[in-house]
């Protein structure tokens, strides 16, 4: 079982701290966004004599309200195409299991989300990564390099849409081109949608959903963690149309007997949050990756492109490692006594050596403590030993 690449310089960090430093984390995707007074209150007003298990496929009221919510986006499914799970990782985590056989094959566009490789270990599943590139945002791979990748053992492809670590969103044409594959060698089509309320430059949003002709092999993996700022709720979503795969992961699901029951009162009552909650927290991202774009284009040598989606950029940087240089931000360097921690972008990347002068930065944190942060970079980049 791989260790978390986003969480293992965490020791480093808390090393720091205990110096009096103080770190600017753009090293993970926890919002500073206050979460929707809706979900909160519904948690205070929540008094049951007995805090019981919930059917294992979540609680009905919520999984009919969240069909509605769905159908809002255009996605047609009914409440029983849905199962609510602890957060979107065992929504994944059970997606995988519930398609894939042992030492089955997943293609995935790389960088991924790094916890993929985990969520495949405990499934026994083996990741095959396609190279997408820095130099054009990270668009989609043409579909020969897929083709390319497919074996007796490839059962699926999944993508992250918008992506994280990239940002990057994929257009109409390029799912539609996944699609004529997936159709081809009759593939599963996983889709991680956890971002999909975060979507700028009014670029369109096309849900694997909507693609007509695979509804048998799509499957959506969802949470409420991101767009209601509440990672902690611990609530996500598997949805598929298809029948027997919603049939196999319900084994799944109630081999662990139910999701959280206060996460799911709270996650139906988030439904309610008004639109103007949405509009303001999308406002206010763009604004966010505006002013961090900018900044590390003026840097010496660094480049990142600009992302559509999601609140995740991937900078190039003149360094020699980026594992290398996120250590020493945090145990080596101090700007004002301050300094920032990052991702380095290796943990995103399968293929050996991807991603070495690479990082991701979540920006998360309001402008005030991303302007503090791109001054710490900025300077760091100035002094780093292994600068290249």
């Amino acid at each position: 079982m791989p260790s978390s690449p986003i969480r293992k310089l965490v020791p480093y960090a808390e090393k720091a701290k205990s110096e009096g430093k103080k770190i600017y984390h753009l090293n993970i995707g926890q919002p500073d966004i206050e979460t929707p007074e809706t979900m909160l209150n519904a948690i205070k007003n929540f008094s049951p004599k007995v805090v019981e298990y919930s059917h294992s496929a979540g609680i009905e009221s919520y999984r009919r309200k969240l069909a509605n919510y769905y159908n809002a986006f255009n996605i047609d499914i009914d409440y029983t195409d849905i199962m609510i799970t602890t957060g979107g990782s065992e929504a994944i985590e059970i997606a995988l299991m519930a398609c894939l056989n042992n030492g089955d094959e997943l293609i995935i566009p790389e960088p991924f989300y790094a916890n993929y490789n985990g969520f495949a270990c405990q499934a026994d599943v083996k990741i095959v990564p396609v190279r997408s590139y820095i130099e054009n945002g990270f668009a989609l791979p043409p579909i020969s390099e897929f083709e390319k990748k497919i074996t007796p053992k490839t059962k699926a492809i999944m993508i992250c849409n918008p992506g994280n670590p990239t940002g990057y969103l994929y257009s109409r044409e390029e799912l539609e081109s996944l699609k004529e594959l997936v159709l081809k060698y009759d593939l599963f089509l996983f889709s991680d949608e956890v971002y999909k309320e975060f979507c700028y430059d009014n670029k369109e949003y096309v849900s694997v959903m909507h693609l007509k002709g695979i509804e048998n092999n799509v499957v959506l993996m969802d949470s409420i963690s991101k767009r209601y700022s509440a990672c902690g709720a611990r609530i996500g979503a598997l949805i598929s149309k298809n029948k027997e795969v919603m049939n196999t992961a319900l084994k799944f699901a109630q081999a662990r007997l139910s999701p959280p029951t206060f996460g799911q009162v709270a996650a139906e009552a988030a439904i309610d949050t008004p639109q103007s909650y949405f509009d303001a927290v999308k406002k206010e991202y763009v604004s966010r990756r505006d002013f961090v774009i900018e900044k590390l284009n003026k840097m010496d040598n660094v480049f990142c492109p600009n992302p559509s989606g999601a609140f995740y950029c991937i900078a190039r940087l003149p360094i020699d490692n980026a594992d290398k240089f996120c250590q020493w931000l945090l145990e080596d360097f101090s700007y004002k006594g301050q300094t920032v921690m990052l991702a380095p972008a290796t943990g995103f990347y399968s293929t050996p050596g991807a991603g070495i002068n690479e990082v991701r930065i979540a920006y998360v944190l309001n402008i005030e403590s991303l302007t503090n942060a791109m001054e710490c970079l900025s300077e760091a980049l100035k002094v780093y030993p292994g600068r290249v």
